[in-house]
């Protein structure tokens, strides 16, 4: 085969793998906006337990799910990257936000941390839900967390210094998700004053056979002690992992090996079982 054909064939690959990505990314959108004009969507909770007491959990997450023609529910990972830069990700971050104040204001002893990305934050709707929502019950800005993604964060990171600041001082929490994932640049990391770290599951998944993720994960928790932060460990699978981050002092643990993300919460099952008695 000449080189030229060669070459021919391999550009012609790749044009088709192009297409197949943007036809594939085309239909998740429509699904989401799909979704989001039916209000096909709903959040799924997964406890976030304290590390020193596994059976006592700290706050819960807050995912986004929404739900395709055929009902299923579609966990954000399938379609997050697809829509994170556009109108419908934004409108995913307000409804988010909407369904989380609702939880926090019906369930008073809960704590709650709901993702936006900082696209949202010059987002009107988004502000004036949170607006409603704080107008509704001033206490569940004591309740709730937002959780930033490193990558996001880094987007505009002066911008998001000063929402963080503003809205602080209304109670409201932050963390940073999936550190170590990103490119956080540490000349702004001091100027953030999250709250909370949250450090990336590939660091943690399989930790307690790995001396380099121990090594890392050790350095990203010095971190956190330095800036009187409290941390996560995302990704906890393995019991094995769990002993081990114990001994290493992390503040609080998330992941299967603890609970599965559930559209069905505690709160909820017990609303239901009260109704049928």
């Amino acid at each position: 085969m000449g080189l030229q054909h060669k070459a021919a064939l391999q550009e012609n690959s790749r044009n088709a793998l192009a297409l197949a990505i943007e036809k594939r990314d085309a239909d998740t959108i429509k699904m989401v906006e799909a979704a989001v004009r039916h209000r096909h969507v709903l959040l799924a909770y997964q406890p976030i337990v304290q590390a020193a007491n596994p059976g006592r959990t700290a706050f819960y997450e807050g995912l986004i799910r929404v739900l395709d023609e055929t009902g299923r529910v579609i966990p954000a990972k399938d379609f997050i990257h697809a829509v994170e830069e556009t109108e419908t990700g934004r409108l995913l971050d307000c409804i988010a936000l909407d369904k989380g104040l609702r939880a926090l204001e019906s369930q008073p002893a809960l704590r709650l941390s709901i993702n936006m990305s900082a696209r949202s934050i010059g987002y009107k709707k988004w502000m004036r839900t949170l607006q409603r929502g704080l107008a509704r019950n001033p206490t569940v800005g004591e309740r709730l967390i937002l959780e930033i993604t490193e990558s996001s964060a880094m987007l505009v990171p002066e911008i998001v210094v000063g929402f963080m600041q503003d809205l602080q001082g209304k109670g409201i929490s932050f963390a940073l998700d999936d550190f170590g994932a990103g490119y956080t640049a540490f000349r702004h990391f001091k100027d953030f004053q999250f709250d909370i770290l949250k450090i990336d599951g590939q660091f943690i998944t399989g930790i307690a056979r790995d001396p380099d993720n121990q090594v890392l994960t050790r350095a990203m928790l010095a971190v956190a002690q330095q800036f009187d932060m409290f941390t996560v460990a995302e990704r906890v699978e393995r019991a094995e992992d769990a002993a081990f981050l114990q001994t290493l002092g992390v503040n609080c643990m998330q992941g299967y090996f603890y609970g599965a993300p559930t559209v069905c919460p505690p709160w909820e099952k017990e609303t239901v079982e009260r109704a049928s008695a």
